[in-house]
């Protein structure tokens, strides 16, 4: 249960204008789609996916390390993953089966299967889309595992996109189609009261002295 008096108690110290931010934004926020990046090397393309996360409304985001450690880089993020949660795994099977249990389908972007094209594809039940590695794509893991493959149509001579390319034209194209479908794919009232009080904290400097001061009140 989200403490309640200690939401307030920060409200008050965050300005009114960032409340009232903070409630706008998760009126557009969702879990309906989430996105899982599975090995990507490159620092700055993991954390343009992280951004494109946030600037769509995706809540949550599935890090999967089994080769190459994650680093974000912050001036490519522009602080994102402050907003979006982020969920690591050193292994792909864990992703996997932890998505699976929260009720998602598995869907590999890939350019080379025989892909539903973005525009036909259809959503239907929570969704987890999966991205892989500039070089190698997804692994072969994702690929078997799919319950569905998705890719962005080309015609030019290039076979495939930068996967932050990617993951900003698929996450625009599918956020606007949920928010225009009568699914519910709306954040929860307790998932909204749990982002402002963790977003309410992240917000405020001197939080741990806060709330200390906050504890000692009883």
């Amino acid at each position: 249960m989200i403490d309640e008096k200690l939401l307030a108690y920060l409200e008050e110290i965050v300005t009114p204008e960032r409340v009232e931010r903070f409630k706008v934004i998760l009126e557009e926020r969702t879990k309906y789609i989430t996105v899982a990046i599975e090995d990507v090397f490159q620092r700055h393309n993991m954390s343009a996916v992280i951004r494109s996360c946030e600037v769509f409304g995706i809540q949550d985001a599935h890090v999967i390390e089994n080769r190459n450690a994650k680093c974000l880089d912050e001036e490519i993020s522009m602080g994102a993953q402050n907003w979006v949660d982020i969920h690591e795994y050193k292994d792909t099977s864990s992703c996997i089966d932890s998505l699976r249990k929260n009720g998602y389908k598995i869907i590999a972007t890939t350019p080379h299967n025989d892909s539903c094209y973005l525009d036909d594809f259809e959503l239907d039940s929570k969704t987890a889309l999966f991205f892989g590695t500039e070089k190698d794509g997804l692994s072969q893991e994702v690929i078997e595992s799919a319950d569905g493959y998705l890719k962005v149509p080309m015609v030019g001579f290039t076979e495939s996109l930068n996967i932050s390319v990617s993951a900003a034209i698929v996450l625009q194209s599918l956020t606007n189609k949920l928010k225009n479908s009568n699914l519910d794919w709306k954040l929860t009232e307790e998932e909204k009261l749990e982002k402002r009080l963790d977003w309410s904290k992240k917000s405020i400097k001197s939080i741990d002295a806060i709330l200390k001061r906050y504890s000692e009140k009883g």
